[in-house]
């Protein structure tokens, strides 16, 4: 009787921990996601009701996960990577691939969310580049390939780099109805940049039949985002797209941007310039043009005849 009993507690000690998720820590979870091809991760925190109510669904899920994504499902709680993928508390669910992180951002249903991975198993946002923007944006014709939702970033930017996970979100919620993208205003988007006035990041505009509508409301979460792609966009007042800059007028632009993004230089230079303007009119009242000194010496040797 005794060893049934001891058996019943094993049996049920094996149950407990198999429907829960394997625990990690931050740097276990990075080598992770480095290594493995497809990480799904609840970001959790303890006591934390909500976090439970994820984990036993994930559990749930984590069979179908495994036999359709061969994914790794793992938890990590209290992380400091957190707010890395999205501005939201525990519990946040994020799936990588080959390292990309994509935000679920859906109601909790064990359904959706093998839908949403299931369907965005590969990076969903397109790269492009000065090379690359016209001919597949066709953004200046407003032709055959379609509407673009474009973020402008920098590797430096922290707040595009948390935008990261949300912005695949968005491309996953969007793909059916349009192409989402992301350009480096830094590197090798610069001129698309200058092309269209964008000198902050992030920056988002929707390309749209030949027009462009600037994003300026002040939400970055998934909803609003697919919300102005679909529908709010109207409310703003749409630009010509303009033709890309000719060389000149690109480098001009250019020299502008590099002078406002660091505006010590012309300070310097216009401080410079009143310096020496300065010094060149001291210089002009102190000391005497050769007429002058002629004249001065002409009226002391009159002067001294008279004496």
């Amino acid at each position: 009787m005794k060893l049934i009993f001891c058996f019943c507690i094993f049996v049920q000690t094996l149950y407990i921990v198999s429907a829960s998720l394997e625990v990690v820590q931050d740097d276990e979870l990075m080598n992770l996601i480095r290594t493995e091809k497809y990480v799904v991760v609840l970001f959790s925190r303890k006591y934390c009701e909500s976090c439970d109510n994820y984990e036993n669904e994930l559990t749930i899920l984590r069979e179908d996960l495994v036999e359709t994504l061969n994914a790794w499902v793992v938890k990590v709680e209290d992380s400091q990577m957190t707010r890395l993928y999205s501005p939201e508390k525990e519990p946040v669910l994020v799936f990588f691939r080959h390292g990309i992180p994509l935000l679920y951002d859906g109601p909790l249903n064990d359904e959706l969310i093998l839908h949403m991975f299931s369907n965005n198993k590969e990076p969903v946002t397109k790269e492009l580049t000065d090379e690359t923007f016209e001919h597949l944006t066709q953004a200046a014709t407003g032709a055959t390939t379609g509407d673009w939702f474009i973020m402008f970033y920098t590797p430096e930017c922290v707040d595009c780099a948390r935008l990261q996970a949300r912005w695949e979100s968005v491309g996953a919620q969007l793909k059916s109805r349009l192409n989402v993208a992301r350009i480096n205003r830094a590197t090798n988007g610069a001129a698309t940049a200058r092309r269209f006035d964008v000198f902050n990041v992030p920056t988002f505009i929707l390309f749209r039949q030949g027009k462009m509508y600037r994003y300026q409301i002040q939400k970055y979460d998934v909803a609003s985002f697919v919300d102005f792609a679909k529908n709010w966009y109207k409310n703003v007042s749409p630009e010509i797209v303009p033709l890309p800059k000719s060389p000149f007028d690109d480098f001009t632009a250019m020299l502008a941007d590099y002078l406002k993004e660091n505006p010590w230089l012309w300070q310097i230079g216009f401080g410079t310039f009143i310096i020496g303007l300065i010094a060149s009119l001291i210089l002009k009242y102190t000391q005497k043009t050769p007429q002058e000194k002629k004249l001065q010496k002409k009226d002391k040797k009159e002067k001294n005849k008279d004496k």
